[in-house]
């Protein structure tokens, strides 16, 4: 079966204000992976409709972070689970 990998973006301009995941760790759809707080200084939590695993983590609490900034990459497990 082919194996699908999924990229996770900062979907703001801001800081990571905490990892919540390291490689290899197993996800589920809608996990909280990170805490970035954005340039209003306001938290977000960034999360995936997938689950799966990670397969990297590109960032580190305190790095500053784009839209365009590659969070994390994760393996999908392609399992559906029913969650919303």
């Amino acid at each position: 079966m082919k194996e699908i990998y999924q990229t996770v973006y900062s979907p703001y301009y801001g800081s990571v204000e905490k990892v919540l995941v390291n490689q290899s760790s197993h996800v589920y759809e809608w996990e909280t992976l990170f805490l970035i707080k954005t340039k209003e200084q306001t938290e977000v939590e960034v999360s995936i409709g997938v689950s799966g695993y990670i397969t990297s983590v590109k960032v580190a609490q305190g790095q500053e972070v784009t839209p365009d900034t590659v969070l994390s990459t994760l393996r999908d497990d392609l399992k559906i689970t029913g969650s919303d």
